[in-house]
């Protein structure tokens, strides 16, 4: 009776996937790919099925935990992004790993769901079969081993891809075991010393890259009326403020993005290009430039982004705030960055800012409440970029509350933020990018999910940022007003890291050579980002065309269609 039962317990299991086989079904259609298809996926639920007999206790309930735990990671990642995780997605979370405990309170309602439903698997693996069959003793322990080396083989086969739609225990365990593999014979290289000459000093003394978090550039009045103040918009006395509008970024996802500004992957060389060339860093000290990083989101002295140590070892200051509470976090690194910027000396200062990541609703003072209802307040006042989904259900009226919360965020840690630094900083001898690591999916369409980016199938807003340089109204840098005809609505992150090379008094033909186009050419860009950042085993990274077209901005949203954007002003 008890291995009946155990049988009874992972078939429930498995059928509750339905949908989820359905999709791929109808996505194969009849032929030879469906067939194909039900043949992997009968020989892995078999050998799920024959598990289940192991004979010693220990092994069995290894198996179980092992199995239960990889489910339920696949399980939760489906329900909070409504998408399928592919390889890519699944290394962009490895390289996240250092914040693993966060995540865990952030998706806690999801993951609690996927880990409730997956006690059928634990207890169907785990408990003691009784009577069984004549089987060969090893059969059981050996079959889900042998099952998932054959979905191995099929991944590394095709690049990652494959394991849609198959039993969902195994998929994490393969991409896991690709990883490791990856690991232990990818070498691309040594980290290369500045070879690049110096056709001249920089062009200021202060060169500053401002990254904000999670800005989505269709929420600025930078870009359409019904924005929040920005305060880029207005004329400001003293500085120059030149509107790139739109900018692609790199990625959907704030490590990928991040790595990719500090060392100029292009989009056609970007793996061997992070890994083995120097980092903005190691130009800026050839440059003659000290080097400062302020980070608002991390504290401790942690890394994130795919920062190690050694390349910190080149960054003079690295600031963090481990005693500001998150809401004035953007405000701290705005004093540190007003004083770096009156003491005279010649420096490059990268500040990577709190700005709007999930939650919001706490991430604004009260006097900024301006855009209502909102979320409730007051239980995520210490936390930077986690916290529990717990009454948020992904629901239309719930994304209203989230779309004020994260309009009243934007009003201070953008708005607020430009407003003070151009009342008490000295910008005259500076030249400010700012731009934002990638942008956000806030359900404008009303399509499901509880993910604002770094879905696998992402919206065309995940990846629209925008891009501003601000400087000295008398300084003479690079030609901005050349080409911002052209450029404007039509540039990316990929043209920051040239620009930043050229203010340091790099070869403009040099640098072009090297790492692309600098915002004072046509930048001739595809305007895409890359949702499959990670390209492993072969794969090809997947760029998506934003189509100005489709874009969807606040005024939009409350009239229920997109608003087409311009390529140029």
């Amino acid at each position: 009776m008890r291995g009946w039962i155990k049988l009874l317990l992972l078939l429930v299991y498995l059928g509750s996937f339905h949908a989820y086989y359905r999709e791929r079904i109808e996505a194969l259609g009849i032929g030879l790919p469906l067939v194909l298809y039900l043949g992997v996926f009968a020989v892995l639920a078999l050998a799920l099925l024959l598990a289940a007999f192991s004979r010693p206790g220990w092994l069995r309930w290894s198996l179980a935990l092992v199995f239960t735990v990889s489910a339920i990671f696949l399980d939760a990642y489906n329900r909070i992004t409504d998408s399928y995780l592919t390889y890519s997605a699944f290394v962009s979370m490895v390289y996240a790993g250092g914040f693993v405990q966060e995540a865990l309170q952030q998706y806690h309602y999801a993951i609690t769901l996927a880990a409730a439903r997956a006690l059928l698997l634990l207890f169907g693996l785990g408990l003691r079969p009784g009577p069984t069959p004549r089987l060969p003793w090893l059969l059981p322990p050996v079959a889900p081993v042998l099952g998932l080396l054959v979905l191995i083989a099929i991944l590394f086969v095709r690049a990652g891809e494959g394991a849609r739609g198959l039993p969902v225990m195994y998929t994490p365990l393969a991409y896991l075991s690709l990883f490791g593999y990856e690991t232990l014979h990818d070498h691309v290289g040594p980290r290369q010393p500045v070879s690049l000459a110096q056709s001249g000093p920089a062009m200021a003394r202060d060169i500053v890259l401002l990254i904000d978090e999670s800005i989505s550039g269709n929420y600025l009045d930078l870009n359409t009326p019904a924005g929040v103040t920005s305060h880029l918009a207005q004329a400001q006395p003293g500085v120059s403020i030149v509107n790139f509008g739109y900018a692609a970024s790199i990625a959907n996802c704030s490590a990928d993005t991040n790595v990719t500004l500090r060392y100029g992957g292009t989009r056609s060389d970007y793996l061997r290009i992070n890994s083995t060339q120097p980092s903005i860093w190691q130009y800026a000290k050839r440059a003659g430039l000290g080097t400062v990083y302020i980070d608002g989101q991390r504290t401790g002295g942690n890394l994130q982004n795919l920062m190690t140590e050694t390349e910190k070892r080149d960054i003079d200051q690295f600031i963090q705030f481990d005693d500001t509470p998150v809401v004035q976090r953007d405000m701290a690194a705005l004093e540190r960055l007003v004083a770096l910027l009156k003491d005279g000396r010649p420096q490059l200062i990268v500040v990577n800012k709190v700005g709007a990541h999930f939650p919001v609703h706490d991430k604004y003072p009260d006097d900024f409440l301006k855009y209502q209802p909102a979320l409730p307040r007051g239980r995520y006042v210490d936390i930077a970029d986690t916290g529990t989904r717990d009454g948020f259900d992904g629901r239309p009226q719930d994304w209203v509350l989230y779309r004020n919360a994260y309009q009243n965020t934007v009003l201070w840690n953008v708005g607020e933020f430009f407003r003070r630094l151009f009342a008490e900083g000295d910008l005259s001898q500076a030249v400010v990018l700012y731009t934002s690591d990638h942008g956000q999916d806030l359900h404008e369409r009303g399509n499901p999910g509880l993910n604002t980016h770094c879905d696998s199938d992402p919206v065309p807003e995940e990846g629209l940022v925008p891009l501003v340089v601000i400087q000295g109204e008398g300084l003479r840098t690079l030609d901005w007003q050349a080409h911002l005809q052209a450029n404007r609505n039509a540039s990316s992150h990929y043209n920051l890291f040239p620009t930043l090379l050229k203010l340091m008094g790099y070869d403009g033909t040099a640098v072009s050579a090297l790492y692309g186009r600098s915002l004072d050419m046509p930048t001739d860009d595809p305007f895409t980002f890359n949702v499959r950042f990670n390209a492993r085993l072969g794969a090809k990274p997947d760029f998506r065309h934003i189509d100005l077209g489709q874009v969807v901005t606040p005024a939009s949203v409350l009239a229920g269609q997109p608003m087409p954007v311009g390529k140029a002003d």
